[in-house]
């Protein structure tokens, strides 16, 4: 359990992705080998939405995305990373009392300054024990850490919430180009591969649309936190594209029960 002011460590090294920093840096560079690659000049985005399986599952969607913001590195000095509980329940958006998050790469500083200026809102609140063992902000942290260097990140745990009340974090963290926001979510779980397919091609449509209403409970694990994305972005009239979509049938799972990946990059 993290104490106040001091490191919250890395709950799922050695099962969503490696524990030795030379295999993990094995793995990314594996992702990246298998990534999309974006546009020649693609200007970087606003946002990302990036999956969070294990790494040999989504790795390379999730590096799809983090391409986009690779010619960013040294402008991005803050990523305000967004995603869902999977581990306890909760009602708002938890942020943690730690000063920095460990991966095996080393030390991502937390952003006190966002930290502080979220806490102002009703909705948010601090709750380590949202944080403890919650892997979908976690796994993002070694892909900024490859990517975009040494940026402070606000890691928030997405519980459930109106989407206003994502939004207006989302407003009061919005900030320029320095910073970026990643909303971590994966599609469907659990349909047979076909079926997953057409779920997760008409998600990522209304994704693409940005239309927040159109992405249910069950299309999105990450659906409180990526409603929030889509309705701040259809508000400053940004465009949404997608970069990839796949599935574990696609990567290193079977296909009687797969779970949906998808990277989109938003403004």
């Amino acid at each position: 359990m993290t104490r106040p002011g001091g490191v919250r460590p890395a709950a799922v090294a050695g099962a969503f992705y490696p524990a030795r920093p030379d295999a993990l840096r094995r793995a990314i560079a594996d992702a990246f080998d298998d990534a999309k690659a974006p546009s020649p000049g693609a200007p970087p985005p606003k946002a990302l939405v990036v999956p969070h399986a294990g790494y040999i599952y989504s790795g390379a969607v999730a590096a799809s995305a983090y391409l986009r913001v690779a010619p960013a590195r040294g402008t991005i000095r803050r990523v305000v990373l967004l995603g869902p509980n999977h581990r306890v329940p909760l009602a708002g958006m938890a942020l943690s009392s730690a000063d920095a998050f460990a991966t095996p790469l080393g030390l991502v500083l937390v952003d006190d300054d966002a930290r502080t200026r979220a806490l102002a809102l009703p909705s948010v609140s601090i709750d380590d024990t949202a944080h403890a063992l919650e892997h979908s902000l976690e796994v993002q942290l070694p892909f900024l850490q490859t990517v975009l260097g040494d940026v402070s990140v606000l890691p928030v745990v997405v519980g459930q919430c109106v989407t206003a009340d994502v939004v207006a974090l989302l407003d009061e963290l919005w900030g320029g180009p320095d910073t970026v926001v990643v909303v971590s979510t994966d599609l469907s779980h659990y349909h047979r591969y076909a079926e997953a397919v057409a779920l997760d091609r008409r998600t990522i449509a209304e994704v693409a649309a940005l239309h927040a209403e159109g992405v249910g409970d069950l299309d999105a694990c990450g659906a409180y936190p990526l409603r929030g994305l889509l309705a701040a972005a259809r508000a400053r009239h940004l465009p949404a594209e997608v970069l990839d979509v796949r599935n574990s049938g696609d990567t290193a799972g079977d296909r009687e029960r797969v779970v949906g990946y998808g990277a989109v990059a938003v403004g």
